[in-house]
């Protein structure tokens, strides 16, 4: 094991960071397209239905296939690591959108009619009173996405863009059960941090919330 890890322990660290960055970059994209749009359908109703069904649809594609789709795409398919990033967004887009919508949506219409009979702007009252009550709702979605993402983007490495997966890869096409596990641990294992430190902050919100 010690003799495994002095080999390996550079290309270890050096993927799992790579694996870190692309799923953040990922993350931090999603949750800036899916958190104000989640936002926005919760205003304008008619377009709920087909904006989340598109994403559900984006995410019934299998990764593989949406790697090779993408590939031929000018300037995405010229950087593997962009092409990743832009297909882990899609990925972890879903549970984002589908949160937020159902968190805001979920608000206590009472609270709302209170908060409009105090003269709150619709931002005051998106501040103040709806995204605090949806906030472990939302949580929950990011917490979804964050694992999704950290297990989809072992694929990425099917297109040279780095992460754990090539690990795996590599010991899949060598028939070495050690490079699998070197690989699939430490991305296990992140998955596992991430979904205990938002679950951990999602229950403190959803106390501050009763």
């Amino acid at each position: 094991m010690m003799n495994f890890l002095r080999q390996n322990g550079y290309d270890i660290g050096r993927l799992t960071f790579e694996h870190l960055w692309l799923t953040l970059s990922a993350m931090l994209l999603a949750a800036a397209i899916g958190l104000p749009l989640g936002v926005l359908l919760t205003r304008t109703q008619a377009l709920a239905k087909p904006i989340i069904g598109f994403a559900n649809v984006l995410q019934t594609v299998p990764s593989l296939a949406l790697f090779g789709l993408l590939l031929p795409v000018p300037w995405l398919g010229e950087n593997a690591a962009r092409l990743a990033i832009l297909a882990l967004t899609g990925y972890a887009l879903l549970p984002i959108l589908r949160n937020t919508y159902a968190g805001i949506g979920s608000v206590d219409p009472a609270l709302v009619d209170v908060a409009n009979a105090m003269g709150m702007t619709s931002w005051q009252r998106l501040l103040k009173v709806e995204l605090p009550l949806a906030a472990s709702v939302i949580l929950a979605g990011l917490r979804t996405a964050t694992v999704t993402c950290v297990g989809v983007a072992t694929i990425a490495a099917a297109i040279g863009a780095g992460g754990l997966g090539e690990l795996i890869f590599r010991g899949v096409a060598s028939v070495d059960n050690g490079l699998v596990l070197a690989g699939a641990i430490p991305a296990a294992l992140l998955a596992l941090v991430a979904d205990a430190g938002l679950g951990l902050l999602e229950k403190r919100l959803a106390v501050r919330r009763v």
